[in-house]
């Protein structure tokens, strides 16, 4: 009689080992849940106000302490968190693009409340923009622009817009773009697929500024964008499109 034992090759497999997509949300949501249980202790609510310095000196609400619980499940159920630059981090990344900032537009997706628009003001960019979904936050950041004083401000154009970063027309002129790790990764992809989309349809210099390199194999898919500095807080990217 033939031999009807089935070969390996032909009938068996290996299951990847991937976590279905919605294991992996549930998962990444209890552990935003548990972060956002430690953030309501004393302890933790103490520690968020070290970064208050730069409010004190401009007059200005751009700290994490002070952002109100509602808004924080809001942010836990996007899967993200505010929090604000640290300004002299935040000037480090910007010295280091090789970049004519006159000629640029700075754009911050999930701006918050505003802090890293007020810090890019001490650039002469040609026009600031920042894009917030939340309206809450996004209300706190104009109010923050319309406040704010510095002697060393060199650019004055700057607005802050309540907006899904995903419906958001690029402006048709050179851009850097600031991204402190705004997105789930799924987001991500959708907001850089569709900054490439306007490259191809409107070719002009570009750069991508990511902080907090949480979704950095996302970058790494991305054949346009060419990493130009990286440490183990931010990587710097240029445009070849």
């Amino acid at each position: 009689m033939p031999d009807r034992t089935p070969h390996s090759s032909e009938h068996s497999f290996t299951r990847p080992n991937r976590k279905p997509g919605l294991v992996r949300i549930l998962r990444r949501h209890a552990a935003g849940l548990v972060e956002l249980l430690k953030d309501l202790t004393p302890e933790r609510r103490r520690s968020r106000y070290g970064d208050i310095d730069f409010d004190f000196e401009h007059n200005v609400d751009t700290s994490w302490a002070t952002v109100p619980l509602r808004t924080r499940v809001r942010e836990w159920l996007r899967g993200v968190q505010y929090q604000a630059s640290e300004p002299q981090l935040f000037f480090e990344m910007l010295n280091n693009l090789p970049v004519a900032f006159e000629d640029f537009t700075f754009i911050d997706l999930g701006s918050g409340k505003g802090r890293t628009l007020l810090m890019a003001s001490g650039f002469p960019f040609r026009r600031i923009v920042g894009v917030e979904l939340l309206p809450e936050l996004n209300a706190i950041a104009s109010e923050n622009i319309a406040r704010y004083k510095d002697t060393g401000q060199r650019c004055f154009s700057i607005e802050s817009r309540a907006q899904d970063a995903r419906l958001f027309d690029f402006p048709l002129e050179p851009m850097v773009l600031y991204l402190f790790n705004p997105f789930p990764e799924h987001i991500l992809e959708e907001v850089l697929n569709k900054v490439r989309h306007s490259l191809l349809a409107c070719p002009r210099p570009a750069y991508v500024i990511y902080h907090n390199l949480v979704h950095e194999s996302v970058f790494a898919e991305q054949q346009w964008l060419e990493q130009i500095r990286k440490t183990h807080q931010y990587a710097l990217y240029r445009t070849t499109l």
